[in-house]
């Protein structure tokens, strides 16, 4: 599905120049499930913008589902983010002043889909991540897990073959993002190739790959052997908080 060759990100230009990624190659097959870590200014961002065809690589070639993406130009860019990419953010991105259903069919509007066809797919959206009796509230009716979940919603809406998340836990409890991972192993369990940028290790494990980068390069790329499995330890989790909470009374 993905296909990065000799890849060269600068920013700047002269004595300013700053280069973020550096002759990145990189292969990812439709239906796996990859996480992408590094510390702070290593260039994992950077790869998630250019996958995503929210940025464009300074040197080097892109094939995305066999279109080679860097010969694009600005509208056929656009047209591949809101048909084949579903985008989740750290920040959730979400509009504060309308529903979650009205959130989740924000894409839709962008592919012209009718009014009717946008609403049917956003409730089966939010249903499959578990929102649907909380459709018609507003982001900050929501807690930050709900609020990722809705973000999610919102990404798988369009039927994309690719979902691309940027840190999607990072402002989530530990119990929070266990559910977020769990949507997410249930989406590649259904086919959907899954990309997660994220520092953190433990949430790195419940994917089946590692791609770590640091200064720009390629470090290591590594097959996880046993990923660990969100929905047990979402379990486990939850059952602790009802032992606490009955062990204060």
């Amino acid at each position: 599905m993905i296909k990065i060759t000799n890849l060269d990100k600068t920013y700047g230009q002269g004595s300013i120049a700053v280069k973020a990624l550096k002759n990145v190659s990189i292969s990812v097959e439709e239906g796996e499930f990859v996480s992408i870590m590094g510390p702070s200014g290593s260039g994992k961002s950077t790869l998630m913008n250019i996958i995503g065809c929210l940025d464009r690589a300074t040197y080097g070639n892109y094939q995305l589902d066999d279109v080679n993406v860097s010969e694009l130009n600005d509208n056929d860019l656009a047209g591949i983010r809101n048909l084949k990419i579903g985008f989740v953010f750290q920040s959730f991105n979400l509009l504060p002043r309308i529903s979650a259903l009205k959130n989740v069919e924000l894409p839709m509007i962008y592919a012209g889909i009718h009014h009717k066809e946008r609403q049917r797919r956003a409730i089966e959206a939010l249903s499959r991540v578990g929102l649907k009796d909380r459709m018609n509230h507003k982001p900050n009716e929501m807690s930050g897990g709900q609020k990722q979940r809705v973000a999610i919603a919102r990404a798988l809406v369009n039927r994309p073959p690719l979902i691309l998340a940027d840190e999607p836990t990072g402002n989530l409890d530990s119990m929070s993002s266990e559910d977020i991972m769990n949507q997410f192993q249930k989406l590649n369990d259904e086919g959907v190739t899954v990309l997660i940028v994220t520092h953190e290790l433990d949430i790195a494990n419940h994917t089946k790959r590692i791609i770590t980068f640091a200064d720009g390069y390629l470090t290591s790329d590594k097959i996880v052997e046993t990923p660990l499995i969100a929905s047990q330890l979402l379990h486990e989790k939850q059952n602790a908080f009802k032992e606490s909470l009955q062990g204060g009374k």
